[in-house]
C-alpha cells in the first residue's frame, strides 16, 4: 500500500507540471494587458513599458516561466499584480470560507443523498422510488443561482429565518456561523445530492439481487444490516467515486455559489483575479485546484481497499 501511495506521488509531478506550464501559456497568450489594468486609461507609453519592466512581462515567455517555476520550488507564488500582496496571503485570507462552504455541503450531501439512493433501490419501481428520481432530476435541472436566489426570497426574506448574504467565521460561534453557510450550503448541494443518491441507487440495484444478500437475508438479519452492512459496503466503490470528485468540484465550483451570496471565499477572489488578469493569483488558484483533486483521487482509490478487501494494491 505504501508503496503504491509513492508511485501515485510520483505520478502526480508530471501532471502538476504540465498542468503549470499550460495555464501559464493560456495567461499569457490571451488578449489582454495586466499592466494597462494597474496603470488606467491615462497611462502613456513609457509608462506601460515601466510597470511591465518591473513586472517581468517584458521577458521572454521561457524566462518568465523558468522564474515563476522557480520561485514555486522555493513556495513562493508571488504578489498580486494588483493589490501588492504576496499571493498565499490572498489565499489563506479566502480559504475558511471556501472550505467551510465545501465541507458543509459535503456533510449535507451525505446525510441526504446516501439514504434517498438506498432506499430508492429498497424500493425499486415503487413511489419512493420515482420520488427520489423526481428530485434527482430537479436537482440537476436547475442551475445552483436559481437555487440560490429562490433560497434567499423564501427563507432569507419571506420566512427571515436566515441573513442573506456575508460569511462569518467559526471562530466567532457555531450559531452564527451555521446561520451564515446553512442557505449557501444547501444551494451548493443540490447538485450533488441528485448526483450522489442516483449513484447510490444505480450501485445498489447492483448488489441487491446478489447472492449473498439473499443469504443475508435467509438468516434472518434485519434489513437495516442487509442494506448498509452488506450490500452498501460492496456498493461503495462507485459511490466513494463520485463522492471523492464531489468534493472536489465542490472546491472548485463554488464561484456562483460565493458570488450569489456574496461570500469572500476563493472563487469570488478567482472572479476578481481574471477580470484584473492577476497572473500570480490565477495561477496559484488553478495549482491549487488541481492539487486538491490529486490528493482527492489518491484518497479515494486507497479508500477501495478498505471499503473491498478483494482489491489490493
Amino acid at each position: 500500500m505504501l508503496a503504491y501511495i509513492l508511485r501515485r506521488i510520483l505520478a502526480s509531478i508530471p501532471v502538476m507540471i504540465v498542468v503549470a506550464l499550460f495555464i501559464f501559456l493560456l495567461l499569457r497568450l490571451t488578449p489582454g494587458d495586466p499592466a494597462a489594468i494597474i496603470a488606467g486609461d491615462m497611462a502613456t507609453p513609457a509608462q506601460l513599458a515601466e510597470i511591465r519592466r518591473n513586472l517581468g512581462l517584458d521577458q521572454p515567455l521561457l524566462t518568465q516561466f523558468v522564474t515563476w517555476s522557480g520561485q514555486l520550488l522555493t513556495g513562493d507564488f508571488g504578489q498580486s499584480l494588483i493589490s501588492r500582496t504576496p499571493v498565499l496571503t490572498l489565499i489563506g485570507q479566502r480559504l475558511e470560507p471556501t472550505l467551510s462552504l465545501a465541507i458543509v455541503s459535503m456533510i449535507m450531501t451525505l446525510i441526504l443523498s446516501i439514504p434517498m439512493g438506498v432506499l430508492a433501490a429498497w424500493r425499486h419501481r415503487s413511489l419512493t422510488d420515482s420520488a427520489v428520481m423526481a428530485i434527482s432530476v430537479l436537482g440537476f435541472s436547475i442551475p445552483i443561482f436559481v437555487t440560490g436566489y429562490i433560497l434567499i426570497q423564501v427563507f432569507a426574506i419571506d420566512l427571515k429565518l436566515f441573513p442573506v448574504q456575508g460569511f462569518t467565521s467559526i471562530s466567532e460561534g457555531i450559531g452564527p456561523f451555521l446561520q451564515r453557510i446553512f442557505l449557501p450550503a444547501l444551494a451548493l448541494a443540490t447538485i450533488y445530492i441528485a448526483l450522489i443518491a442516483r449513484m447510490t441507487r444505480a450501485a445498489m440495484l447492483n448488489v441487491l439481487g446478489e447472492d449473498y444478500i439473499r443469504t443475508a437475508r435467509a438468516k434472518g438479519l434485519s434489513e437495516r444490516i442487509v442494506l448498509f452492512r452488506h450490500a452498501l459496503r460492496n456498493a461503495a466503490v462507485p459511490i466513494l467515486t463520485v463522492i471523492g470528485t464531489g468534493f472536489a468540484l465542490m472546491i472548485s465550483g463554488v464561484v456562483v455559489t460565493e458570488s450569489v451570496f456574496n461570500v469572500p471565499g476563493l472563487g469570488r477572489l478567482t472572479v476578481d483575479a481574471i477580470l484584473a488578469r492577476d497572473y500570480p493569483v490565477i495561477q496559484a488558484l488553478i495549482l491549487l485546484t488541481s492539487g486538491i483533486y490529486v490528493a482527492v483521487n489518491l484518497l479515494i482509490d486507497v479508500s477501495y481497499a478498505f471499503m473491498d478487501p478483494r482489491i489490493r494494491y
